[in-house]
């Protein structure tokens, strides 16, 4: 067998005059399309074991080199003649590729520890979302005001302290909408770049599902469907970042519920909440099929709409009582003073108090003691109505009493009615705020 080698657009592809059928296989970052485990190289004996040279390779500058030199090479043994022709008369069959994953040279590698999710949850400290970003519903992601995540932005976070960050992620705009549900590898490299931003400064880090509700329909008649396209992502997304250590965290599923239905924020329908486990069991399946680390990280599960209704919590039922699973709720309690538009501006009673502290023992009781799960409050945060001194109180008695009970909170900052941050100019609006939730949380 003769094969010929060039150098195109940074990888080794290689033509093989026999019609080989073409089979996908992948050796420590290099993907082959042979039928074979190996490549014999050149019709001449040459001291080059192509398979032994892939295994022992790790995607490096230097590997990059080395492969450069081999293709060089190759070239010089086994090159088309001037005239175009192919060696030993071969015609324009399939290639046989050997490329670097491009993914590849943006991964870091790292461990999964021996740790529960409580060990986990327990070193994560408080954490930041950067909302209305990556979430956004349109493919331009600074179309709700807010600049594309930086560098810069997430040095601003880990300077004012914050050791978690959440990435809400938005992916029906750069995915497909019919089988096989390929998504965008520019996008899935925009938001390995972002994790890569956060991973690499070694915050504990999240990716979820977030404004996916349109397809993410949690009825009988669409879950079908819905969940095979929820399969193909999280198999997509958790290949891309396979090798990630444990502080990397998945969230399946974000408030996904049924858009504009009578229960849509008071804990669902019984069907509903059937279909958001089935969700789940979809997406635990689809990560912890690809193997790796995944097949242990950690991952964050909620309920109907991240909801703290009684039914949600109750018939939240994790797949296969998976170990490695976190409670994901939202709580902004109370919502009318913390969202709700034209809400009240006031907080602070001795009753509102104990009401917002039962809320958080309702959630301790459920899920830490009943269940002995771990919970992450993945949002919370009051929206800004000219009451900075009655927000930093709410923000010290939020944060104090959740993680008096192991919660870790996730505070909500969308560069709009919840903004703390300016990602723009790198200034905090509300440093305040901010400074409050570190101090309170250590």
């Amino acid at each position: 067998m003769y094969i010929e080698a060039h150098v195109k657009k940074g990888f080794l592809r290689f033509r093989d005059p026999d019609n080989y059928r073409d089979v996908c296989r992948k050796i420590n970052s290099i993907r082959i399309n042979h039928p074979y485990n190996c490549l014999h190289l050149c019709r001449f004996e040459k001291k080059i074991n192509l398979k032994s040279q892939i295994m022992n390779t790790s995607l490096t500058v230097k590997n990059y080199l080395s492969i450069l030199f081999m293709s060089l090479f190759l070239m010089s043994c086994g090159s088309s003649g001037d005239d175009g022709s192919k060696p030993d008369g071969g015609t324009d069959e399939p290639d046989i590729i050997i490329t670097p994953d491009e993914s590849d040279d943006l991964a870091i590698e790292g461990t999964m520890r021996n740790l529960t999710s409580q060990e986990l949850v327990a070193e994560m400290g408080v954490g930041w979302n950067l909302g209305n970003s990556l979430d956004v519903k349109n493919r331009d992601k600074t179309a709700w005001g807010n600049p594309l995540p930086s560098q810069q932005i997430i040095d601003r976070v880990i300077a004012m302290g914050f050791t978690t960050i959440r990435i809400p992620v938005t992916w029906q705009y750069n995915q497909s909408n019919s089988a096989p549900y390929t998504i965008e590898s520019s996008y899935l490299d925009r938001v390995q770049q972002t994790v890569n931003y956060a991973i690499s400064k070694d915050l504990h880090t999240i990716i979820d599902v977030h404004h996916d509700e349109e397809w993410l329909r949690p009825t009988q008649a669409d879950g079908p469907a819905a969940k095979a396209r929820l399969a193909s992502l999280w198999t997509q997304v958790a290949e891309r970042f396979k090798v990630y250590g444990d502080k990397l965290i998945f969230e399946t599923l974000n408030e996904t519920r049924l858009l504009n239905s009578a229960a849509e924020w008071t804990g669902g329908t019984a069907e509903g909440r059937t279909m958001i486990n089935e969700f789940h069991a979809a997406a635990l399946d689809a990560i912890r099929g690809t193997g790796g680390n995944n097949a242990t990280r950690h991952i964050m599960m909620s309920t109907y709409a991240a909801s703290t209704v009684q039914a949600a919590m109750d018939d939240l039922v994790v797949p296969n009582n998976d170990a490695n699973v976190i409670i994901s709720l939202h709580t902004y309690f109370p919502w009318r003073f913390t969202g709700e538009e034209g809400g009240v501006s006031t907080w602070g009673s001795a009753q509102e108090k104990a009401d917002l502290e039962a809320e958080f023992e309702r959630i301790y009781n459920h899920f830490v003691v009943g269940q002995n799960r771990a919970v992450i409050l993945g949002e919370w945060g009051a929206r800004d109505r000219n009451n900075l001194s009655v927000r930093e109180e709410y923000f010290q008695f939020y944060v104090e009493k959740a993680t008096e009970r192991g919660l870790l909170p996730i505070v909500w900052d969308d560069g709009g009615n919840f903004r703390l941050l300016d990602r723009a100019n790198l200034n905090w609006h509300f440093q305040s705020l901010a400074e409050t939730i570190i101090d309170a949380g250590n």
